[in-house]
């Protein structure tokens, strides 16, 4: 099958028209390109779940914050459609910066106080970016179903924040983080991990897991919580947090919580990474 392009709303728009009169269901994955195997996952789910697949591709300058490099994202368009047409998506969605912000674009969504939080204490306006693409995607495509990643967790959960609150009619389903065989979270970042310091960048994982199993029998989540951080940090991290949070707003679990949420964000060298994980608690 070939993979149908598209790079403005209209050509997107047009191409949808012929398969909504045949009845047929629409999933979107939107993503940012360099593309791997976490991607090609939510590709997998999509094709399940409907009959047509449309895939963005767009490196949004809305979500980058002025202390990040913008041209410095991985960018790899070619090999990105190459898979996208093995894996049997009908469209790829690739709009350049002027379709999304057009002259004199101004207005943004504000994610509220969970938009402050974690990511977006490191990162400021970060989720306002997220959440107004993804909004503007959603909108442009009108798919039945979208499909995001549980390892930007946090990101995950102001989607469904937006979209409920907007009523996007759009269902947001979640794709469990996929894995190395070490157990390190895929990311397009992990390209710029050196030798050594993808060795070591399996620490973060180790610790949320072993976290995770004694939380589960112990109740000194105090002690557990910091016996992590130090795990990480020998390894040669730098920690923004690794925190054990309420898995629906983030927020700090109360002492009688049954189930939570254990998210770190952290640096190694220059790349920085992301990873959570859910947890029973005692």
């Amino acid at each position: 099958m070939t993979l149908l392009t598209a790079s403005t709303i209209f050509d997107l728009r047009t191409r949808l028209i012929s398969w909504r009169e045949k009845g047929d269901s629409l999933a979107l994955v939107p993503t940012m390109g360099a593309l791997h195997n976490g991607h090609m996952a939510l590709v997998r789910a999509a094709k399940d779940a409907a009959q047509r697949v449309v895939v963005s591709i767009f490196v949004n300058p809305m979500q980058f914050s002025a202390n990040e490099d913008l041209s410095k994202y991985p960018r790899q368009m070619e090999q990105d459609c190459k898979l996208l047409e093995a894996a049997g998506v009908d469209l790829v969605f690739t709009p350049k910066p002027q379709e999304i912000y057009p002259a004199g674009f101004v207005t943004a969504i504000d994610p509220g106080v969970m938009g402050t939080l974690f990511e977006g204490a490191v990162r400021p306006g970060h989720f306002a970016g997220v959440a107004t693409v993804v909004s503007k995607l959603l909108l442009q495509s009108l798919p039945d179903i979208a499909f995001f990643g549980e390892k930007d967790y946090q990101q995950l959960l102001i989607i469904r924040r937006t979209v409920a609150d907007l009523n996007i009619p759009v269902h947001i389903a979640a794709v469990p983080i996929v894995r190395d065989s070490d157990g390190l979270a895929l990311s397009s970042r992990n390209v710029y991990l050196s030798a050594d310091e993808r060795r070591r960048a399996v620490a973060l994982p180790q610790a949320l897991n072993e976290a995770a199993t004694r939380l589960a029998v112990e109740p000194d989540r105090k002690s557990i919580l910091q016996s992590a951080r130090d795990k990480v940090a020998a390894a040669g991290f730098a920690i923004d947090y690794l925190e054990l949070v309420d898995a629906e707003n983030l927020q700090p679990l109360p002492p009688d919580a049954k189930h939570g949420r254990l998210i770190a964000a952290a640096r190694i060298g220059a790349p920085r990474l992301l990873d959570n994980i859910a947890v029973d608690l005692v």
